[in-house]
C-alpha cells in the first residue's frame, strides 16, 4: 500500500478560528495537516499546535484535486478564520 502524499503547516487561526467534527471551533496556534489519499481523496487534519490529537476539518475529506494547492487554501481559510472548513476543489 502506498503511502499518502502530505504538507504540514503551523498556522494561527483569525477570528472565529477553524471547525472540527470532533470538538467544534478550535483557535489560536494550530498545525494543519493535508494528505493525499491513494484512494484519490484529500484529507484535512487539524490539532492545537503540539497537541498529541489530530481533529478533521469540517468537509475533509474532499474530491481529488491540487493538493498542494488545497492545502495552501486550507491554510488561507483558517488564517481567516470565520469557523473555516475544507477547502473544494475549483472554489
Amino acid at each position: 500500500m502506498t503511502a499518502p502524499e502530505q504538507w504540514q503547516d503551523d498556522v494561527l487561526a483569525g477570528r472565529g478560528g477553524a471547525m472540527t467534527d470532533e470538538v467544534g471551533v478550535i483557535t489560536g496556534e494550530l498545525t494543519l495537516r493535508t494528505l493525499a489519499d491513494p484512494d484519490g481523496k484529500v484529507r484535512f487534519e487539524i490539532q492545537y499546535r503540539d497537541a498529541d490529537e489530530w481533529y478533521t476539518l469540517t468537509g475533509s475529506p474532499v474530491a481529488h484535486g491540487d493538493p498542494y494547492a488545497l492545502h495552501l487554501a486550507a491554510l488561507r481559510a483558517v488564517r481567516a478564520g470565520g469557523g473555516a472548513g475544507a477547502p473544494h476543489p475549483g472554489a
